[in-house]
């Protein structure tokens, strides 16, 4: 996204070490901005924050730990000399069908995808608010999925907690105005994009037997898709970028489908 530009500003991207947060992070730095790339991978993560240059930089993360992110934003507000956006886009899909939940994937799912950004919203909000270590205000962006907004087979506890992913985003936005944080806070709704998770999603439910292949499962996306096509990562970056951007300044509280219309 060369037209909206994030000069001076300092992020924090959790899960940048791959996937959709790899091209956050990247279309984050190419818009102006300095970013920290917070994963558990400690052999990719670093690589990244280097690719992009000086200016940039790479800290240890485990979402679900709350010591772990006081460290992680401590870290970063030191590095980067602020701290003005935190992308909550870590997560992890587990295929399931109802019937065959297991208890343990279950509570792994909620409390990555739930508590983790739970955690980065807390974080966020202690650092950017007045009197916090950056104090300035920001931008938090969350993301959801359009998993929580339609109804597709073998993700149920995944799209479940996406959707808690919108509702958390709604009432932390409120929160911060109501106590004069100065932090938006949005969502995005990615479609399916065929990252290593999109195509782990195509097999998985291809292995259930809800399609008779990989390519029937993702041909019923693109059927379900108004654009006809799959999403890229680029599309769920540029998302972040803009929300990220005073170009959205009075834009807060909402979730963005980047979904090619598949959840309308």
């Amino acid at each position: 996204m060369t037209d909206v530009r994030l000069n001076d500003r300092k992020a924090l991207v959790t899960g940048g070490a791959q996937g959709l947060g790899e091209g956050m992070v990247r279309a984050l730095a190419a818009a102006g901005a300095q970013v920290v790339v917070a994963d558990l991978q400690d052999d990719l993560g670093p690589k990244v924050a280097e690719s992009l240059g000086a200016g940039h930089g790479f800290v240890h993360l485990d979402i679900t730990d709350d010591a772990g992110w006081d460290a992680a934003v401590t870290q970063t507000v030191d590095l980067l000399a602020g701290l003005d956006i935190v992308v909550n886009n870590a997560g992890v899909e587990i295929t399931s069908l109802l019937v065959d939940l297991d208890p343990a994937a279950v509570r792994k799912q909620l409390e990555v995808n739930l508590l983790g950004t739970a955690l980065g919203i807390k974080h966020a909000f202690r650092a950017m608010r007045p009197g916090g270590a950056a104090g300035g205000g920001g931008v938090v962006v969350n993301v959801a999925s359009v998993a929580a907004t339609i109804a597709f087979p073998g993700i149920g506890v995944y799209s479940a907690t996406k959707a808690g992913v919108d509702r958390l985003t709604r009432v932390a936005a409120m929160e911060s105005g109501k106590l004069g944080y100065g932090v938006r806070v949005n969502c995005i709704y990615p479609g399916l994009v065929p990252t290593a998770m999109g195509a782990g999603l195509a097999n998985d439910c291809a292995r259930l037997g809800l399609f008779a292949s990989p390519e029937e499962a993702v041909g019923a996306v693109i059927g379900l898709t108004p654009s006809g096509r799959l999403g890229e990562v680029t599309d769920m970056a540029d998302a972040v970028v803009f929300l990220a951007s005073d170009a959205a300044r009075f834009i807060n509280g909402v979730g963005l489908p980047v979904d090619g219309g598949m959840g309308m």
